[in-house]
């Protein structure tokens, strides 16, 4: 009798108590929704050709999936108001490059890093490099909220002189804009972030770095419920296991580590000087590729100079072979027309030869190097990717090992020998920041291609 007095009480003392709050995770998948805050911008998310891209959001869509369930990604301007949903339980974290602070790590929980960056002082050329805050002769605006702005705050104890404007009306790009624009003197930046505005906008220079590998990570509200938390280790786990973070890096960034400063001026001139004599054909002659792909090969290749001829013979402005021309039917190679319709053909062609089971933009990445090196060549590099136990179906696993085809005990073991892989990786990587250039140019009304196409007498030809 005592034990089941005992079990009575208990149930009613159960039934009494209030329902237990479900923990965060429970309610994601009550709801079947991630909800996860982001800055808009190139290196976070936006809305590009293949539809929703970015390194964060591809990031957090592979975490839903991992979870199962659906993505919202909410796009934001603004740091405050991000902050702010986040605060009020509206998002279930923030993934958006957000630098690790002790400052900020007191008031949020931070995920595990993922990735590092540097916070660069930058300003615009023409102006006397600043070497230290010392050097600062004008006016410095930052985010306000930011890794940047507590950074400075830091930095005040050392330079007792430094002052600073804080500005939420701006977004990142924006900011690096203004400092074009000459509304503004300097500004910090991430370096991802500035390596990608760099590609449009290579006078913006860099004066000196405030800081180095600060580690980056995904945000969350600071409280009990480590529900999310235990799961997103497991998850940042598997795609460092995996790879699958080195392929994001590689693919939103790979291709804008290396910036030179003399190059991308000189292609940003002749986007403007050249290109919109030979525009009207690449758009004709493209058909379902990106015209501004083609266009970006053939910059690669000839600089749009319809005479470009190398010591091998290639010739013409898509720099085509002579076996080549006679392939896809091209009877004169220094008719830029004929030879860009000639190259368009060929890059098809590669792309056809490319596995039906790689995806884009791998696919592209791979005709491309094979444009410059030889599908063959490609091809043996694949199968040292595949020996290696990498993946020979992601460009990112394959360019690692296409330069290993300059070495003779790695060659001597493939079908085509040897080859300068190395190359073949560093004109992919060209290809892409141009081609990202001429997109970037293009969406925002900055490229200006109406000229009507060059006749052959016009273009210089014989």
């Amino acid at each position: 009798m005592r034990i089941l007095g005992l079990f009575v009480a208990l149930l009613v003392i159960v039934g009494c108590s209030e329902p237990q709050k479900p923990t965060q995770l429970e309610h994601i998948y009550h709801t079947k929704t991630l909800r996860v805050g982001t800055l808009a911008g190139a290196s976070n998310y936006y809305q590009g050709v293949q539809g929703e891209q970015g390194f964060e959001y591809e990031l957090a869509q592979d975490f839903a999936d991992y979870m199962g369930v659906e993505l919202d990604i909410v796009p934001f301007f603004s740091l405050n108001d991000m902050f702010q949903r986040l605060d009020n339980g509206s998002l279930d974290l923030i993934a958006s490059g957000i630098g690790y602070s002790t400052q900020r790590a007191q008031q949020y929980r931070f995920g595990p890093s993922y990735r590092t960056i540097s916070q660069k002082l930058v300003y615009k050329q023409g102006r006397k490099r600043p070497r230290s805050f010392d050097d600062i002769d004008g006016n410095l605006t930052v985010l306000a909220r930011s890794s940047h702005s507590q950074t400075l705050y830091k930095m005040q104890k050392k330079y007792p002189n430094l002052s600073w404007t804080e500005t939420d009306e701006l977004d990142e790009a924006e900011l690096l804009q203004a400092i074009i624009d000459g509304d503004i003197d300097y500004s910090i930046a991430d370096s991802h972030t500035l390596s990608l505005f760099r590609r449009y906008h290579p006078n913006l220079s860099i004066g000196f770095s405030v800081t180095q590998n600060d580690p980056i990570a995904w945000v969350m509200r600071q409280d009990n419920d480590d529900s999310l938390y235990a799961l997103m280790i497991e998850f940042f786990g598997d795609v460092k296991q995996n790879n699958r973070l080195y392929a994001l890096e590689e693919k939103y960034f790979g291709h804008v580590r290396h910036f030179n400063y003399v190059n991308t001026l000189a292609f940003i001139e002749a986007v403007a000087d050249t290109l919109p004599r030979y525009a009207p054909w690449f758009k004709e002659y493209a058909q379902e590729l990106d015209w501004r792909l083609l266009a970006a090969l053939s910059y690669q290749e000839s600089m749009w100079d319809p005479k470009a001829k190398s010591p091998t013979g290639v010739r013409g402005i898509m720099m085509l072979t002579l076996p080549t021309a006679k392939q896809v039917g091209v009877t004169n190679r220094l008719k830029p027309e004929q030879n860009i319709d000639g190259g368009a053909k060929y890059l098809r062609y590669l792309i056809e030869r490319v596995p039906d089971r790689i995806p884009q933009p791998d696919r592209t990445w791979f005709a491309l190097a094979s444009y410059n090196v030889g599908w063959g060549h490609v091809n043996d590099a694949r199968i040292l990717t595949e020996r290696d136990g990498a993946d020979p179906d992601k460009w990112a696993d394959v360019k690692k090992y296409l330069p290993l085809l300059v070495k003779k005990r790695y060659y001597r073991t493939t079908k085509y020998g040897y080859a300068r892989g190395d190359v073949a990786v560093t004109y992919v990587d060209n290809i892409r920041r141009y081609y990202d250039t001429l997109v970037w140019l293009d969406e925002n009304q900055a490229l200006d291609v109406t000229q009507a196409s060059a006749t052959e007498e016009s273009a210089g030809m014989p």
